[in-house]
C-alpha cells in the first residue's frame, strides 16, 4: 500500500510539473501570436503606403 501511495505522490509531482511547464509555453506562444499578428499589420500598412521597398522581378533598385 506504501508503495502506491508513493507512486501516486511522485505521480501527482510529475503532472504539476508538467502542468508549470504547459502553462508557460502557453504564455509563451500567447505573446509570440500577438507580436506576429503586430508585425503583420504593420507590414500591411507598410505595404498599402508603398513604402515596402522590395525589388521585384526586372524592376531596377533605385541607385541605378
Amino acid at each position: 500500500m506504501q508503495h502506491l501511495e508513493e507512486q501516486i505522490a511522485h505521480l501527482t509531482r510529475t503532472v504539476d510539473e508538467l502542468n508549470a511547464i504547459v502553462t508557460r509555453q502557453q504564455d509563451e506562444i500567447d505573446n509570440l501570436t500577438r507580436r506576429v499578428e503586430m508585425l503583420m499589420r504593420r507590414e500591411g500598412e507598410r505595404a498599402q503606403e508603398g513604402s515596402g521597398g522590395i525589388v521585384l522581378g526586372d524592376e531596377r533598385p533605385p541607385h541605378y
